[in-house]
């Protein structure tokens, strides 16, 4: 499940992606195979935190298996 981190808050992708250009048609992230089309991927600095990247307008997403 992908989830977008904003300071203190977990938010639902479906509700940032939705207006985004780079969203697939559903208004979610480009999610494939195991990676973010819309972003890049960011150093975890803990194996304990989950994956993590930033997307293309700059939020955080995260991958909580």
């Amino acid at each position: 499940m992908l989830v977008i981190l904003i300071e203190d808050q977990i938010l639902d992708p479906h509700k940032v992606c939705q207006s985004c250009l780079l969203a697939d048609k559903s208004g979610q992230p480009r999610w494939r195979q195991g990676q973010l089309r819309c972003g890049q991927a960011i150093r975890n600095t803990s194996e304990q935190q989950p994956d993590q990247y930033e997307c293309m307008m700059g939020f955080r997403i995260a991958h909580i298996e």
